[in-house]
């Protein structure tokens, strides 16, 4: 009899089972709650990282907000620095440090970040924590949400939105005390005098943070997050995962409690199923390592909460390596760590270094574009530009300003000592003149130097093009 046919079929029902979960609607993940060490240590994340959250944006230094993104007034305030535009090559340099961090810690201990520090985890363990004070436990959530409509219903479902959206827009409204000073942002608020922007950016980011940790959740990490797409490709043998031990806990089975595995034919895993309901992501740690499994570590604690019950050992689903659990030694220095741990060292301490070495001081220099250049009733040859003096300092500077480069060279400005407030910019129109014998091609470079009268060891250099005739030719 031939079997064409029969591998046919398999083939549709293949292919329709993978529509089916194409198309399927999404279905809503309940997680229970559940207690442990790891449990404890992701409720010490959300404090520890809320609160900087929420109480860095109230802090005062020296006068000013703690830390503030003034992007009208162009500076940038963390803590005792004050950074400028031209700065911002450290803000890339600290995403590259960030990055690499990321990737050293995600090929040591797999997607740690994403279980404890990850904004959308932090946010979405907040929302989980209000939905359970209101609705209750898993299962009465379950059950409220298969039942029909009616006004009990309707008023605790209120109730929790109304909370969740309260504490987005709260969000939302601190998101923004971080450009706009905060205690001024409360005012406008309290005088329901917020300007256009300010209120847009409120509402944006509290219905960002309304969508995605009270809607979306999970979906977040599984569809959106391209996090969760390459990890592979930074995890090896040695890397920290989630595991279940197969070969221990299977086959699964139901047993009386103190059951002896051995003697009831079955594995360590009672297959209560406990795991599946307390993973944030709803998957099943006991099908193998998956994308969509965040390394949260609630299946750990709530298995090991079973095994504790039954009598059984704990580590049936752990922290654990491939190779350990193969029974091979897993080691920690490994090339991809040796070298992610020699980058960090480097770039953090060549930042360090280059903050602490960075002057109070900067020249931009900007030539005038309207003419090449020009002739003076001497003779001379002038070029005209205008200089951006920055003092990055706490108070007011005196400046010294001169040029050199070529040979007899005259720098024109209404005073060679110039003034600039604290914190300010000032934009100072100069020429500099030269006889044009001393110029040996058209293009010319000149430095301008800048140095504080004050504090004779804090100078800058800035280069420039001087333009003009090459007699002869």
């Amino acid at each position: 009899m031939s079997t064409k046919p029969t591998s046919n079929t398999a083939a549709e029902s293949v292919k329709d089972s993978a529509q089916e979960e194409i198309y399927a609607k999404h279905a809503k993940v309940y997680p229970r709650e559940v207690q442990g060490i790891f449990a404890t240590l992701r409720t010490l994340g959300v404090v520890v990282l809320l609160g900087l959250f929420y109480g860095v944006a109230w802090l005062t230094w020296d006068g000013h907000q703690a830390v503030l993104l003034d992007l009208p007034g162009r500076k940038f305030y963390i803590f005792s620095l004050t950074f400028w535009p031209q700065d911002f090559f450290y803000f890339a340099w600290l995403l590259i440090i960030a990055a690499l961090a990321l990737f050293y810690v995600t090929s040591l201990a797999g997607r740690l970040w994403c279980g404890y520090a990850c904004p959308q985890t932090v946010w979405t363990e907040i929302f989980l924590r209000i939905e359970r004070t209101i609705e209750g436990s898993r299962n009465r959530q379950i059950k409220r949400d298969e039942a029909p409509m009616s006004l009990a219903k309707f008023r605790i479902k209120a109730t929790k939105h109304a909370i969740w959206i309260l504490f987005s827009l709260y969000t939302g409204f601190t998101f923004v005390g971080y450009f706009t000073p905060i205690r001024e942002l409360s005012l406008k608020l309290v005088e329901f005098n917020l300007g256009p922007w300010e209120s847009f950016w409120i509402f944006f980011y509290g219905f960002a943070t309304y969508g995605n940790a009270g809607w979306m959740r999970e979906q977040i990490c599984i569809y959106m997050c391209p996090y969760a797409r390459f990890q592979a490709a930074m995890f090896d043998r040695d890397t920290l995962v989630i595991a279940y031990d197969e070969e221990r806990g299977d086959p699964r089975g139901a047993r009386k409690k103190n059951a002896v595995p051995g003697e009831v034919g079955l594995g360590d895993c009672v297959d209560c199923t406990l795991c599946v309901q307390v993973c944030p992501t709803g998957i099943d740690i006991r099908d193998g390592l998956q994308y969509q499994c965040i390394g949260c570590a609630a299946c750990i604690d709530v298995c090991d909460d079973v095994m504790d019950k039954m009598g059984y050992p704990r580590g049936l689903v752990r922290y654990t390596t491939e190779h350990a659990m193969q029974g091979k030694k897993s080691s920690i220095l490994r090339p991809r760590t040796i070298m992610y741990t020699v980058l960090l060292l480097a770039l953090t301490f060549g930042l360090v270094y280059s903050i602490s070495q960075r002057t109070p001081l900067n020249l931009d220099v900007i030539r005038d574009r309207n003419s090449l250049y020009r002739e003076t009733n001497e003779g001379l040859v002038e070029n005209v530009y205008t200089l951006k003096v920055i003092n990055k300092a706490e108070e007011a500077r005196r400046y010294h300003l001169e040029v050199t480069g070529l040979e007899g060279m005259q720098l024109k400005m209404a005073a060679k000592v110039v003034q600039v407030p604290a914190g300010k910019v000032l934009s100072l129109p100069v020429s500099v003149q030269i006889d044009p014998v001393v110029l040996k091609r058209a293009a010319n470079e000149i430095d301008f130097i800048i140095s504080d009268i004050d504090h004779p060891e804090i100078t800058h250099t800035e280069k420039a093009r001087f333009l003009g005739p090459v007699l002869g030719r």
